[in-house]
């Protein structure tokens, strides 16, 4: 799955590396550990409006939601969509087609399970200083207060082999593009067939990975800080620490 990421390159990095335009540039500023527990507003370039980088809210809420309640519930369940039953989910299904989006991040964190413990990864690509996710969203209206609700899942697929070290217990990995195909992805003429072809694990060849420290988990420190994502070596784990 992917509930935690990080983007640490500023505004300025954002619109050179994405050529788009940018709303709310004070608010994109570097964080190095965003988690989505927390429902955060993250930059996406989405579909609809695909010469912007806009804020949306992690965690979609279905734009037929019917109370603010239904909706504070449904979004702790939507945080990623799995990309193989997409198309079926009642939350998902309408997304899929026509309201896709790429989720710009440096890296994204992950938890392995050695021995009884786990311990923190953070993945990034070798070539790529941001690189983009696949992602879906949607737009819900409260229809007592008139406030509107714009919220994104990331979407996920199976581990590739890398990722099936790292990430053991559920052997999956989100959804990430390649330059040349981002474009693409924001292309709502495309059929479920093509969509689906993108479904498909990112080459471990093209990722790295790294054990870094627990900062992450800490109820008394802020993992939003520079060390989050500082290698930090565990020796029972010799060799098979670093990708």
């Amino acid at each position: 799955m992917c509930f935690s990421v990080a983007l640490t390159k500023k505004a300025k990095q954002y619109r050179n590396r994405l050529l788009k335009k940018l709303s709310q540039t004070n608010a994109f500023e570097s964080n190095y550990f965003i988690s989505a527990f927390t429902y955060p507003k993250h930059p996406v370039v989405a579909s609809e409006n695909p010469e912007e980088i806009e804020l949306f809210n992690w965690g979609l809420i279905p734009g037929l939601t019917k109370s603010k309640s239904d909706a504070l519930k449904l979004r702790q369940y939507n945080l990623n969509a799995k990309s193989e039953t997409v198309f079926e989910k009642p939350s998902f299904k309408k997304a899929i087609q026509n309201k896709r989006c790429l989720v710009p991040v440096s890296g994204f964190y992950e938890w392995r399970s050695y021995c009884g413990k786990k311990y923190p990864y953070f993945i990034s690509l070798k070539e790529e200083e941001i690189f983009m996710l696949g992602g879906i969203y949607d737009t819900w209206v409260d229809k007592e207060t008139g406030e509107i609700f714009n919220t994104f899942s990331i979407l996920t697929t199976e581990a590739n082999p890398m990722m099936s070290v790292i990430h053991n217990t559920k052997l999956r990995m989100p959804v990430i593009f390649s330059p040349e195909k981002e474009l693409e992805w924001l292309n709502n003429s495309l059929t479920q067939e093509e969509i689906i072809k993108n479904f498909v694990p990112f080459s471990e060849e093209r990722m790295k990975a790294h054990t870094i420290s627990k900062l992450i988990s800490s109820r008394k420190e802020n993992p939003n800080k520079p060390e989050a994502i500082v290698p930090f070596l565990y020796p029972e784990l010799e060799d098979k620490t670093l990708f």
